[in-house]
């Protein structure tokens, strides 16, 4: 899968909601009943992050909910695309982006949102191929106002902002042209999960979606 080819299939995931849930995973109980919590609210698209234990294995249960994108977050390695794709991802997230990350997300077909922070690497990942980006982390990054500057030089590149966001600024975020979509971990606090509340999140990723009306 070429860089063009991810973008591609990274624009069409982003552009399912306005918002995607960034998801830390501790008990693997939780993971059904989170992603039917979330579809059901109108965010299909779920960046579960590779931070403990549980993930690889939330997001196999995660992949099977019906009318779900369940992408693999804080991908670092190329061990971490192999076991992502095995594990059932139709998407990637990462911090940064390296050669290897790069080619590994090639050689394994996975869709990836690469990261990148200042022009340079926009540009540097643009010069590959890459025309939809994650920038992160967004809001100790220049927030909205240093991608609402981008945009001008650079209208080629659109974005996923993830870092600092809620539901306080998305709308920012979210106004800008060269924006597709959010990223965000209010939609699933940790609270709600802990007991169960499944409705709460329901509801808080109903308000997430409707923050702009979807093309």
């Amino acid at each position: 899968m070429t860089p063009a080819e991810q973008s591609l299939k990274a624009a069409e995931i982003c552009r399912l909601a306005p918002v995607v849930p960034v998801l830390v995973i501790d008990d693997l109980a939780q993971a059904r009943d989170l992603a039917q919590a979330l579809i059901a609210g109108g965010l299909p698209a779920l960046e579960v992050t590779l931070r403990t234990s549980a993930a690889l294995d939330a997001i196999r249960i995660m992949a099977e909910v019906p009318g779900g994108q369940v992408g693999a977050g804080t991908l670092l390695t190329p061990a971490d695309v192999k076991a992502a794709k095995a594990a059932g991802a139709t998407f990637g997230v990462s911090p940064g982006a390296t050669d290897r990350l790069l080619d590994a997300c090639a050689e394994y077909d996975l869709p990836l949102l690469p990261g990148a922070a200042t022009a340079t690497e926009i540009m540097l990942l643009l010069e590959k191929g890459y025309t939809v980006q994650k920038f992160f982390p967004a809001e100790q990054s220049g927030g909205a106002s240093f991608l609402k500057s981008v945009g001008s030089p650079i209208p080629q590149v659109k974005f996923c902002p993830t870092g600092g966001i809620s539901l306080k600024n998305a709308c920012d975020y979210l106004a800008l042209s060269n924006i597709l979509c959010v990223g965000g971990s209010w939609v699933a606090p940790k609270e709600a999960m802990a007991s169960g509340n499944w409705a709460e999140v329901t509801r808080l990723a109903a308000e997430a979606c409707a923050l702009r009306p979807q093309a």
